[in-house]
């Protein structure tokens, strides 16, 4: 701690490095971390395993955009992420119409009008479960029956049906990036294979097979980072497989969570060293804040880093 904090001035002419720059020379309270968190992942753009884990709440926004482009431009080759991802992604990749909305909405009357509130975001009822219900059976109806099919390889022939080039599932596909989702059955896109089943016996599903590529990912990784967005079960099954390589290279958290309930969600790097997730000399990073307004700025800053390097 030998450098002083910066004063500094904007400029709408500003290019993304002054910016991260600026956010840098900033230093207090998240500016700093924020820039260290390129830095970080920037590190690691050369790491055999590139993770990125994340919830599916901010899948319903705009960023479901800026994840796909990063996944598109290579900068990460596994997912780990909960089911509202495939229910969000396949509801607004097929049509399904997501709204500006407000936190102040009346609940209630929009129950009456037959319209879903996720924070400010607004879904009619129609283009979210029947929607996505209707995709699945389309997809698994075309599957064969003369194998076993894992999750992951399920969302790639979803992926492979949607024409949308802002599709989490639809770049997945394209890059041959496995979409691990441990809690696939709590979601529309779940519930949809789980009733598919009852009544098709013949598909065979094998979710085991999920976790053979997270453990031949893991393990065969000479160096491992992960971007792990939010908490919750995402969040641990990335590290928790982590642990069985003795830990990440690179780490950095984006979370709105507290650490002091003991909560996953606000667990720090740190604790997970303890644990063996993160090894003792990784380089890691949290930042507190909304994924929504630092994640465009995270991914822009690897993209410049990664074609810098090239």
């Amino acid at each position: 701690m030998v450098e002083e904090v910066v004063d500094r001035t904007v400029s709408p002419d500003m290019t993304l490095e002054q910016l991260i720059g600026l956010y840098r020379d900033v230093h207090g309270f998240m500016a700093g971390h924020l820039a260290e968190a390129v830095d970080v992942l920037a590190s690691c753009l050369d790491a055999d395993l590139r993770a990125i884990s994340f919830t599916a709440n901010i899948v319903a926004t705009g960023v479901r955009g800026v994840i796909a482009q990063a996944i598109r431009e290579g900068l990460f080759n596994l997912v780990v992420t909960t089911c509202g991802t495939v229910d969000h992604d396949v509801a607004r990749g097929t049509g399904g119409r997501y709204l500006r909305g407000s936190f102040l909405l009346d609940d209630s009357e929009l129950r009456d009008r037959g319209l879903h509130r996720l924070g400010n975001i607004v879904i009619p009822v129609d283009d979210y479960g029947p929607r996505v219900e209707k995709f699945t059976y389309k997809v698994l109806d075309e599957l064969a029956r003369d194998r076993e099919w894992a999750i992951h390889e399920i969302l790639w022939e979803m992926g492979r049906r949607i024409d949308d080039p802002h599709s989490i599932l639809r770049a997945a596909y394209e890059r041959r990036v496995p979409i691990i989702v441990p809690g696939f059955l709590d979601g529309a896109f779940g519930t949809a294979l789980y009733t598919y089943l009852q009544t098709h016996r013949d598909l065979r599903v094998n979710v085991f097979r999920d976790e053979d590529v997270m453990a031949d990912m893991f393990f065969r990784a000479r160096k491992a980072s992960a971007l792990v967005v939010g908490g919750g079960i995402s969040k641990h099954h990335t590290i928790w497989w982590a642990q069985f390589r003795d830990g990440l290279d690179c780490a950095v958290y984006v979370t709105t969570a507290v650490e002091y309930d003991g909560s996953l969600s606000g667990a720090h790097t740190r604790e997970a060293i303890s644990w063996g997730k993160i090894r003792k000399r990784a380089r890691h990073v949290v930042v507190y804040a909304d994924a929504t307004l630092v994640l465009p700025i995270i991914v822009a800053g690897l993209l410049a880093a990664k074609r810098g390097r090239r």
